[in-house]
């Protein structure tokens, strides 16, 4: 079926609406039909651009990021971290991990969302660290034999899910530029 082509401010209005009830009714309770309600639309051009909710869902998610990692290219590692962290306020990257937590229920039971994540949102950013991480390499910040390279992701995230259950506070930029000094850069060889 072919997609009608939407404007961009209307698909971020679309967009902003599906997180907003994300984040109030959770994953399980949003139905296409709440979507279509608070965006003024119908089910079927819902499902007619995103094929189920799922998809919407994540594209929404993909759609709130402030930057791609595969965008940023500032000329050294230490500099692109901060580029990252910089574009991001501390309320969004919030927001954001508020609703990943919700979503982390639903992934283990929704083989659909848990498909959807993996490839509009986790692939394109595992492939968007590795360009940024490869650019490193090639500028000679970092050994391409160094172990710690396949386990940046890990870090990161559980950096993020440690602040949370450690200290009960979000992981905010202050927070993951003083971790990526003190635990990535070291172990990066940086």
């Amino acid at each position: 079926m072919a997609r009608t082509r939407l404007t961009p401010e209307r698909e971020n209005e679309l967009y902003t609406a599906v997180l907003d009830l994300l984040g109030e009714v959770g994953y399980e309770a949003l139905t296409m039909d709440a979507v279509a309600a608070r965006t003024r639309s119908s089910k079927a051009t819902l499902y007619r651009q995103w094929g189920n909710k799922a998809e919407l869902v994540v594209k929404a998610l993909r759609n709130d990021k402030p930057v791609h990692l595969a965008e940023v290219d500032t000329g050294s590692l230490r500099g692109d971290f901060q580029a990252v962290l910089g574009r991001s306020d501390d309320c969004r990257m919030e927001k954001n991990s508020a609703l990943l937590r919700g979503l982390s229920h639903a992934v283990h039971t929704n083989p659909d969302l848990r498909q959807a994540l993996r490839d509009l949102l986790i692939e394109p950013e595992m492939t968007g660290l590795g360009k940024l991480l490869q650019r490193a390499v090639d500028r000679g910040e970092v050994r391409a034999d160094n172990p710690a390279l396949s386990y940046l992701p890990h870090m990161m995230v559980g950096a993020v899910v440690a602040r949370e259950l450690i200290e009960e506070r979000p992981a905010d930029r202050e927070f993951l530029i003083d971790y990526a000094e003190s635990v990535v850069f070291p172990a990066l060889g940086v």
